[in-house]
């Protein structure tokens, strides 16, 4: 067996009975000096504890969950084997290529099918494999999301993964997703809890509704696969309420009553064509630009959110949208929408102004790249030359995909919206 050496944990300061998260090694196991052997995690940090020094694992000592203090045993490590076994499983695991001055060991290509959690720096793998080097906190945002450190490529100098590196791996995976591949991807996902809720207390089981089962399925896809970024802004609307107001005391039964909704849709149907990123589609590796302008607004009806489609609302006057929009939200509610008043969309608008709230964070809704929330408008009091009046202000939410856009161009489109229902002669321009 050899001289076996006790590894414990070190000195960690304060921390006490700190919780085992990651096993890094298993008997057998050919370790470095100072390489990681175990993790542990409190509430303010992540902690490694390194082996002394080179050797082979004969026996752990821990298991995870296990919490641990300093001098807590961890493992049985055999100093003695580390000159034979250790070196031959480092040598057996990659090529050793000789520069003038410098030795470093290349790693071998990942395999096809690789499962588990992330790894530490230089920690073996099967067959005593090295691995890519990463930070805890790398590992830990890894683990999280069900990454093998061993499939990401490593940007940083010694070939360690960054967060950066882990962010990226993950951005291809949603975006090579194919609805054939389990999950779309090779992110682990855990489980959904089995939990029986009545032995808590009585309980009633309702079936969800044709459209939220739609819906939701939907909403999930859009969220896992889409890199949502949501920028918020304001808009001081007094002057837009004012005229909206006159207009429809004016107009009485006569016309069609002017929304705010009509007005969100013709300002947005206007600064699509100045940004007409949000006016677009991906398609694999092309961005399919739409020279129409549909956009969609949230309907919310007793079966659930149902989102119809107004038709080139570039090309029509407010009360025209204000019409089409009251007459798609009447069907909507009835139930008599058609599967083409929900379809070919290229923006949509989720407003809650009737319910109330500020700022929220819409999903996309796909294969669209944006989607605008409006909440409720607020009264604010605000210093107008001399005076303090009171103001109407409306919180607005755009949401992007991040694949397609920027933040600055987003912010730009935001800022527009804002200055054009803050003053609507802009929409004359």
């Amino acid at each position: 067996m050899g001289n076996l050496q006790e590894v414990r944990v070190p000195d960690i300061g304060d921390f006490k009975n700190i919780p085992v998260i990651e096993l890094l090694v298993a008997p057998g196991d050919s370790v470095a000096a100072n390489m990681p052997v175990v993790v542990l995690e409190s509430d303010k940090a992540t902690l490694e504890v390194p082996s002394p020094e080179a050797g082979v694992v004969r026996e752990l000592r821990v298991k995870l969950g296990d919490r641990l203090s300093q001098g807590s045993l961890v493992l049985l490590l055999d100093a003695t084997a580390e000159a034979g076994s250790a070196a031959a499983a480092i040598a057996s695991a990659a090529p050793v290529h000789a520069d003038p001055g410098q030795h470093h060991v290349v790693a071998p290509a990942a395999p096809p099918v690789l499962a588990g959690p992330s790894v530490p720096a230089g920690a073996p793998g099967a067959g005593g494999a090295l691995l890519p080097r990463a930070s805890p906190s790398v590992r830990r945002v890894a683990r999280q999301l069900g990454v093998d450190l061993r499939r990401v490529t490593a940007s940083a100098a010694g070939d360690r993964v960054t967060h950066d590196d882990v962010q990226a791996y993950v951005r291809t995976q949603l975006a090579t997703a194919t609805p054939a591949a389990a999950g779309g991807s090779d992110l682990k996902l855990l489980p959904w809890p089995q939990i029986d809720h009545s032995r808590f207390g009585p309980v009633e089981r309702l079936p969800l509704s044709r459209i939220r089962k739609i819906s939701g399925a939907n909403l999930a896809r859009n969220w896992v696969r889409i890199p949502h970024v949501t920028n918020f802004d304001e808009a001081d609307v007094t002057e837009l309420e004012a005229f909206r107001t006159h207009i429809n005391r004016e107009q009485g039964h006569s016309g069609p009553k002017l929304t705010l909704l009509a007005f969100l849709i013709q300002a947005c149907a206007k600064l699509l064509q100045k940004y007409p990123e949000f006016n677009s589609s991906l398609d694999g590796d092309e961005l399919v630009m739409k020279r129409y302008c549909h956009i969609g607004f949230a309907a919310d009806t007793p079966n659930g959110l149902m989102v119809p489609v107004v038709r080139n609302a570039d090309q029509k006057g407010l009360s025209d949208i204000a019409a089409e929009c009251a007459a798609l939200a009447a069907q909507a509610r009835q139930g008599k929408l058609k599967a083409a008043d929900m379809q070919g969309g290229c923006f949509s608008i989720s407003s809650l102004g009737g319910i109330g709230g500020t700022h929220f964070t819409p999903i996309i809704n796909a294969p669209e790249v944006a989607i605008l929330g409006v909440g409720r408008t607020q009264e604010r009091l605000a210093r107008v030359g001399t005076e303090i009046v009171t103001r109407q202000i409306l919180p607005l939410s755009l949401s992007w995909d991040h694949r397609v856009s920027d933040g600055a161009t987003a912010a730009r489109m935001l800022v527009a919206l804002s200055r054009q229902l803050s003053d609507v002669r802009r929409g004359l321009l």
